[in-house]
């Protein structure tokens, strides 16, 4: 049985579907690893414009694995301590993955998103929920920490810091209506329309130019390092140019307007 299934539901659109639903597709490491490998090998296709994440049966990600972790590899001879490091280096790599795609990624958080995978649905670039969906930053409920897999880092910078330390301190559940007025998510919608909706959105996407788009989400991405005002306008400024100066796409979008259809863009 695999336990990440990647399926091309539409042209050009990549699912990419957690698929350990009798344990709510929990972050056991023989999840994480196929997920990471299956992220990196779906960046790499160049035929696949927009990737959905979700996870199969009633849940997205239920955060740890409490019952069985899974097999760490390459940590023979090594000591707790470091099998510990190694274990969260390798959730970590997931996160990078979904970071680093080419393609835009959106999350349809179709059930819960607990622990870590809160920080999995926080991670992708937009985020859909059912209406049965919730989130929840487990890790203080069980006496440790809420912070994560990035999420103290992602959070503050989605929906601000007073929310961020609320929802993180409480460990309460945040169902999906919440967090679409609060905006950890754009869109709540009645399950059985949350792939749909996804979809609708990738298909939208696509019809733009490759490189407007890959090039909009890293400015979106670096805005959130950015030191200045200053330093993230010339940033947007040199992408702007380089798509204008190296691509008819700007001619061609003038062109199809005149011609009242809708433009194909070759980059």
């Amino acid at each position: 049985m695999s336990f990440v299934l990647i399926d091309k539901p539409r042209p050009h659109v990549a699912l990419v579907t957690l698929n350990r639903p009798e344990r709510m597709n929990s972050m056991a490491f023989d999840v994480m690893i196929p997920l990471r490998d299956a992220l990196e090998d779906v960046s790499r296709d160049n035929d696949t414009r927009v990737v959905v994440l979700t996870g199969a049966g009633h849940g997205f990600c239920s955060g740890a694995d409490l019952e069985d972790p899974g097999t760490i590899p390459n940590v023979s001879g090594l000591t707790r301590s470091s099998i510990a490091q190694r274990s969260m280096e390798l959730l970590h790599d997931v996160i990078v993955a979904l970071r680093r795609m080419h393609q835009p990624v959106i999350a349809a958080v179709n059930g819960a998103a607990i622990g870590g995978g809160f920080c999995l649905a926080v991670a992708a670039d937009i985020r859909f929920a059912s209406e049965s969906a919730y989130f929840r930053a487990a890790g203080i409920n069980n006496g440790l920490t809420s912070t994560e897999l990035g999420i103290s880092y992602l959070l503050p910078r989605a929906i601000g810091s007073s929310r961020a330390f609320e929802i993180m301190l409480s460990g309460r559940d945040v169902p999906a209506a919440e967090a679409e007025r609060i905006g950890l998510v754009s869109r709540a919608v009645p399950n059985e329309q949350l792939p749909e909706h996804c979809y609708e959105l990738a298909d939208r996407i696509i019809g733009f130019s490759r490189v407007g788009v890959e090039s909009t989400k890293r400015m979106l991405w670096s805005s959130l390092d950015t030191a200045s005002l200053h330093a993230q306008m010339d940033a947007e400024a040199h992408a702007q140019l380089y798509v204008r100066l190296t691509t008819e796409n700007f001619e061609e979008a003038v062109r199809a307007r005149r011609e009242k259809r809708a433009p194909v863009f070759r980059d």
